[in-house]
């Protein structure tokens, strides 16, 4: 005989299922990184999931740029330089002999702290410069490159700015619509993840305000790795953050942990404001 509960099954309900986490779409395992014989960032290894906002700090110097050029093969293309272990994009080593490097940067777009508008080129030809590099069958067509610029600078907040003048030469934008100028090219060719290096620390206040707001709106279409000196920012706009001091990862952990309880005294120290 079943003992009795004094509980209606049919009231009881099951917890909600949770979300699975979201997937890695960047790991990196054991990674060196050399300027001829110097090793510059010493077996670095993290993983970042996607949709996220991932924030590199440390002081100048420490190898938190070089990393991120090697996420996307830019390391590779001074002279003299090279990368030992692991960079595996949804699951594949981008290093492998046979994955091409210009494959690599469509998925994983590189903006560089300086904003780099091609000079002689218009705003819209600059934002189609990427699509150029694609393999011809993919090209797309004069009209369908318009609905794709068009596209771009809306996701990087520059279309109602620059919609009347996309002829003018993009050399005549200020510092901040330039750097999102190079935020829409990099959008363009759809990339699953954006490297951002700096992209603030040459503009202006607001300039900066925009940048930061536009990383937050896009945090839901592209995963973002952002190098950046500036501690308060990296607190303001990241999931997780990483520190380097002296071309190692010291911690990597959420953000608002590794700013208020991080495990490493010399993450405590940076953060502090007793070093760096």
């Amino acid at each position: 005989m079943r003992a009795e509960t004094g509980v209606d099954a049919a009231s009881v309900t099951e917890a909600p299922a949770l979300d699975p986490p979201p997937p890695e779409v960047l790991a990196v395992d054991g990674l060196d990184a050399y300027f001829g014989a110097a090793r510059v960032v010493r077996e670095v290894s993290f993983a970042v999931k996607s949709g996220q906002v991932t924030a590199i700090i440390g002081p100048s110097g420490c190898g938190k740029s070089t990393l991120l050029r090697c996420l996307n093969r830019m390391h590779e293309t001074v002279p003299g330089a090279r990368v030992e272990g692991e960079v595996r994009f949804q699951g594949k080593d981008i290093y492998e002999a046979a994955v091409s490097a210009i494959g690599v940067r469509r998925h994983i777009g590189m903006v560089f702290q300086r904003p780099t508008p091609f000079p002689t080129m218009s705003i819209r030809d600059n934002v189609a410069a990427g699509l150029k590099v694609l393999p011809r069958s993919e090209r797309p067509s004069r009209r369908d490159t318009d609905a794709v610029v068009e596209r771009a600078l809306r996701r990087a907040a520059l279309w109602q700015e620059v919609h009347d003048r996309l002829g003018a030469n993009a050399t005549a934008l200020s510092g901040g619509q330039q750097q999102r100028l190079c935020v829409a090219r990099a959008l363009a060719t759809s990339p699953t993840v954006l490297l951002l290096d700096e992209p603030t620390a040459s503009l202006d206040p607001i300039s900066t305000q925009r940048i930061e707001e536009l990383v937050y709106e896009l945090r839901s279409e592209v995963t973002i790795i952002i190098v950046t000196h500036n501690m308060q920012q990296a607190a303001r706009i990241s999931d997780r953050t990483a520190f380097m001091l002296s071309g190692e990862l010291v911690e990597y952990a959420p953000t608002n942990v590794l700013f208020t309880t991080p495990r490493d005294p010399r993450t405590d120290a940076y953060v502090t404001g007793r070093f760096g």
